[in-house]
């Protein structure tokens, strides 16, 4: 059973009914009256993954205080992060889902693609134990971090706003747009009446960040 997911990540379960269930979304559960779904793992996961991931930036980062570590923790444990890591490895082929699920677009849901994620990662710790369950994060940490971090784009925005006009930019969401379930968000940024940038994105911070992506890039090509 997803052998070629297990080979991916790098560990070979004992138990492989906990890495179907870390795979299995409620509506498949519910469909197929299992009633093992991967919600209570993805509880366990988030806490782990939220561990590793703030040793590897204390540990990284000796000298940077709590506010820039938990600003870095934030970007790395974000839903998109998370969403992009899982569709690297290719968890959403192998994802046990309803039929309503199926037909809307779930195996790309970044909402569906993370919280399996999470419960890969919560798997892997009942499997296995906590070492097992860091040395994955860990593996994702080195590789991604950095190129995470940069993307940080509201930071880098306010730190330049900060310096020129001694003033912060402020975020107006202007739409939303589509089902609950998959909404477009729209959001400009400015200072004072002053519009700096839009941006869109399936989430608030998303369509923020991308916001902070245009003005930064406005001002950059004098633009602004």
């Amino acid at each position: 059973m997803a052998e070629p997911l297990q080979a991916v990540i790098g560990y070979r379960f004992r138990d492989p009914t906990l890495l179907k269930q870390a795979l299995s979304h409620k509506s498949f559960a519910s469909e197929s009256g299992t009633g093992a779904d991967n919600e209570r793992l993805e509880f366990l996961g988030d806490s782990i993954l939220a561990a590793v991931v703030a040793h590897e930036l204390y540990s990284g980062y000796p000298e940077e205080p709590e506010g820039a570590l938990s600003k870095k923790k934030s970007l790395l444990v974000s839903r998109p992060s998370l969403a992009a890591w899982a569709e690297e490895i290719g968890v959403g082929a192998h994802l046990y889902l309803g039929v309503g699920e199926e037909s809307t677009g779930g195996r790309t849901r970044q909402s569906l693609l993370a919280n399996a994620l999470e419960a890969v990662i919560g798997a892997i710790y009942l499997d296995g134990g906590y070492d097992a369950a860091a040395k994955f994060v860990r593996a994702w940490c080195a590789r991604k971090h950095r190129s995470l971090l940069e993307t940080d784009h509201k930071s880098r925005l306010q730190e330049v706003l900060q310096k020129k006009h001694k003033t912060p930019p402020t975020y107006e969401t202007t739409s939303a747009a589509g089902p609950d379930h998959d909404k477009t968000f729209s959001v400009l940024v400015r200072i004072g009446p002053r519009e700096l940038g839009r941006g869109t994105g399936k989430n608030k911070k998303e369509a923020e960040q991308a916001a902070a992506r245009d003005a930064l890039g406005r001002m950059k090509s004098g633009e602004d």
